[in-house]
C-alpha cells in the first residue's frame, strides 16, 4: 500500500469507528479483519484516532447532544455520529491537526459516506457551531 497521507488515516479511523460503532468486537479484532481485507489503514496514526476517540466519547457526546438541536444523539446517524466524534476528538485532542481543517475533512467524509445533502448540512452546521464558541472561549473545551 501506499504511503498514506492524512485523509486516508482520517478515512480508515472512521470506518473502524464506524464498524466498532456496529459490533462489541475489541479493537484489536476490528483491527486484525481490516488488515486481513487489506482495505483499511492500521497503522499508529490510525490507532490513535480509533483510541483518543473512544478514550474521550462520553464528553465527546456530552458535545454532541449540546449541539444537536434538532436531533436527541440517539436519532442521529451511526455514520454521521462516528464522523462528529471523530472530527470533535481533533478539534479538541490532536494538537497537529487545525480546527478549520477537522472540520473540512469531517464534511468531506460527510460528502463521501452520507446519504444526504441534509445529512451534510447536519454534520456541517453543528462542526460550524461547535468551532465558533470554541472560538468565542478562546479556544478551551466546552
Amino acid at each position: 500500500m501506499v504511503n498514506p497521507n492524512r485523509r486516508m488515516i482520517r478515512d480508515s479511523a472512521m470506518k473502524l469507528l464506524f464498524e466498532k460503532s456496529l459490533r462489541d468486537d475489541s479493537l484489536e479484532e476490528l483491527y486484525a479483519i481490516a488488515e486481513e481485507i487489506d482495505e483499511i489503514i492500521v497503522n499508529d496514526a490510525v490507532k490513535e484516532l480509533v483510541e483518543g476517540t473512544i478514550a474521550h466519547l462520553a464528553a465527546i457526546d456530552e458535545i454532541i447532544q449540546r449541539f444537536s438541536k434538532k436531533r436527541s444523539i440517539n436519532r442521529i446517524s451511526k455514520l454521521n455520529l462516528t464522523i462528529l466524534r471523530l472530527a470533535i476528538y481533533e478539534i479538541l485532542y490532536d494538537e497537529g491537526t487545525p480546527v478549520n481543517a477537522a472540520v473540512s475533512e469531517a464534511v468531506i467524509l460527510a460528502e463521501t459516506y452520507s446519504a444526504s445533502d441534509e445529512d451534510i448540512r447536519f454534520v456541517n452546521g453543528l462542526l460550524g457551531a461547535f468551532t465558533k464558541e470554541l472560538a468565542e472561549q478562546g479556544g478551551s473545551p466546552s
